[in-house]
């Protein structure tokens, strides 16, 4: 999904607010990543799909990096595109079949 210029100012200083207020402030946000994530899972499933999945991401991403002092900058960059990578291949598996028809096995625990 692309941003307007007056999108993307807003957005980002939304986020940095958001950011500050969560005391997250060394996060970098992929604004582009998490629309498109957002995008294609609700194309895919259903519109409602689109906060959860990013949710989801968002907290399997915190789980795999650590918390506080445990994970660098580094490890949760690429604890979200792992698990970013894991959601959208699921929206596409869901534009060809049910959600739920082969219960994603393979992509749980």
């Amino acid at each position: 999904m692309a941003l307007n210029d007056d999108e993307a100012q807003v957005l980002e200083l939304w986020t940095h607010r958001l950011t500050q207020a969560l005391q997250i402030l060394d996060l970098k946000v992929d604004p582009e990543l998490i629309l498109d994530l957002a995008r294609k899972s609700a194309d895919s499933v259903t519109h409602a799909a689109a906060p959860i999945t990013t949710f989801l991401v968002g907290y399997a991403a915190g789980l795999e990096a650590g918390t506080g002092s445990a994970g660098s900058k580094a490890a949760s960059a690429a604890s979200i595109t792992k698990a970013a990578d894991v959601a959208l291949q699921l929206c596409e598996d869901a534009r060809h079949q049910e959600p739920g028809a082969q219960g994603w096995t393979h992509s749980a625990q």
